[in-house]
């Protein structure tokens, strides 16, 4: 297998197990709109569920649900309608539109620092200086002009009351601090999320569930008192390694991170509030913990102009794909009082709190993650092929099948005791299917290519003495055990309080 093939092998893949797949493919398909399919939505689903278990929960941090389309108030209050743009050309001869940025990349080798900076005027000299083309018909590009990536509606029916789709989640917890700071008994630091779906109307988006028009997001807001910024939790993470490219060593032409303990890095100034290190160390284990090396990780700093609007500091944390390289998967920014004190001007609301004689704006830090992003990040690090078959290598704990059940042969009592156990194992509470379609051998290769752990599989020796086979995914090895232990071993083993070994008397496979 070719590198630039192993994308089009998982989205081929995805499609055929029902992951995700392009959107209204019966229409042509429209770009930048993906659905997810039965695995693809239960994939989804436990990643967040993770996301909450290890980032949010432990920190008593508050979750939110809000609207998806907001008065255009409010972006313009949070600076979106001025700085949510990006520089558009239009090809002369098929009339396709393209960033111009991505077209001077792609085409012409130049780099993000390089492109980010420029005007229009500049990119139209460098594509023209460049030879940047049109990449479907080979035509010539016009001048670049700005589109606001934001979707408009109105609400209502009066023209005049414009509402837009939110590009992020986060100003609904700006939008909604004073009931949330009552929430909270008036303490700080305390952190707010929002996990749900965002919309950006990307110029053209074509790197699959990466980059997205419609997409969900998990954003973090973390309040903290400006003149007590230490992080209470940084003792425990102080010698944790985090792989850093500044941005100053990118102006220097640099590409190779450093490596330096959080304690370092706060220390040299590299990043500038603890609490940014802290959620920083959490982004890299979490990503460890869905099957992200730390080898395969960085986090790199954002130049003044690539920040931005609202942020001081900016982190993106990158992990390595096969075909994109480098590509983000959470940013880190420390937006200060930004927002707070633009709803405040705009509003007319004091969203100033009370503290030990004094009335400030609490600063804030903001961990943003891509839920889709992460989705193909965790198909793709899973994706391995053993005995030249597909098995995709979820951790225990993400996989959207847990078990399967499968009678060895579809005759003899076998197939009703295998629904029997299948039916058994839903009513406690776990993720189940039943095959019995095919040589049990392929029923094997269909569960490891969906990423189900484990196989329970009903043979004679069941009906004479109600013990049933579990096949592990990964080692293809064997256990015995009694079908009525069956619900506590699953139990403690989809806990990762037992390994497959402890599930029964090992067994040929």
């Amino acid at each position: 297998m070719q590198r630039s093939d192993k994308y089009e092998i998982i989205s081929e893949l995805a499609r055929r197990r029902g992951f995700f797949w392009p959107s209204f493919e019966i229409y042509g398909g429209v770009s930048g709109f993906f659905t997810y399919g039965p695995l693809g939505a239960a994939l989804k689903r436990r990643i967040e569920e993770k996301f909450r278990a290890f980032y949010i929960r432990p920190l008593g941090i508050l979750e939110i649900e809000s609207s998806v389309i907001m008065p255009a108030k409010v972006f313009e209050a949070s600076g979106h309608l001025d700085h949510f743009k990006e520089p558009m050309v239009e090809c002369s001869k098929c009339k396709r539109k393209f960033r111009a940025d991505h077209m001077l990349q792609e085409q012409a080798g130049m780099t993000d620092v390089e492109t980010e900076k420029l005007n229009l005027q500049e990119l139209m000299n460098e594509i023209q200086k460049r030879n940047v083309h049109c990449p479907d018909c080979g035509g010539n590009f016009g001048n670049p002009e700005y589109f606001r990536a934001m979707f408009a509606t109105t609400i209502g029916p009066y023209s005049e009351a414009v509402g837009y789709g939110r590009p992020e989640a986060a100003q609904s917890i700006f939008v909604e601090f004073k009931r949330l700071w009552e929430y909270t008994r008036e303490r700080l630091p305390f952190g707010v999320v929002q996990i749900g779906h965002a919309l950006r109307n990307e110029i053209s988006p074509r790197q699959g569930l990466l980059r997205q028009r419609e997409f969900a997001i998990m954003d973090v807001e973390f309040f903290f008192d400006p003149e007590e910024p230490e992080c209470t939790k940084l003792k425990e993470v102080e010698n944790e390694k985090l792989r850093l490219l500044l941005a100053e060593a990118k102006l220097r032409g640099e590409k190779e991170a450093i490596e330096v303990t959080v304690k370092e890095a706060l220390s040299k100034g590299y990043i500038k509030t603890e609490w940014q290190a802290f959620f920083m160390v959490l982004a890299k284990l979490f990503l460890k913990e869905i099957g992200v090396p730390e080898d395969k990780q960085r986090f790199i700093e954002k130049l003044q102009w690539e920040r931005a609007h609202y942020s001081t500091q900016s982190f993106d944390q990158e992990i390595y794909l096969d075909r994109w390289g480098w590509e983000e998967v959470s940013g880190h920014a420390y937006r200060t009082d930004y927002d707070l004190k633009h709803h405040m001007k705009f509003s007319g609301v004091d969203m100033q709190v009370f503290k030990e004689g004094r009335r400030f704006l609490p600063h804030v830090v903001e961990p943003s993650f891509g839920s889709d992003r992460l989705v193909y990040i965790v198909v793709e690090y899973a994706y391995q092929i053993r005995d030249k078959r597909a098995v995709l290598n979820f951790p225990r704990d993400l996989a959207p099948i847990q078990v399967g059940v499968y009678p060895l042969v579809s005759k003899d009592g076998l197939p009703e005791k295998a629904k029997e156990v299948f039916q058994m194992l839903v009513s406690k509470g776990f993720t189940a299917e039943f095959d019995e379609s095919g040589s049990i051998g392929r029923r094997y290769a269909r569960a490891d290519e969906a990423g189900t752990p484990l196989g329970i599989t009903i043979d004679y020796d069941t009906m004479q003495n109600e013990t049933a086979t579990i096949r592990d995914r990964d080692s293809w090895k064997q256990v015995r055990t009694e079908i009525k232990k069956l619900p506590e071993l699953l139990q403690a083993y989809f806990r990762f309080e037992k390994n497959f070994e402890d599930l029964g008397r090992l067994i040929k496979g």
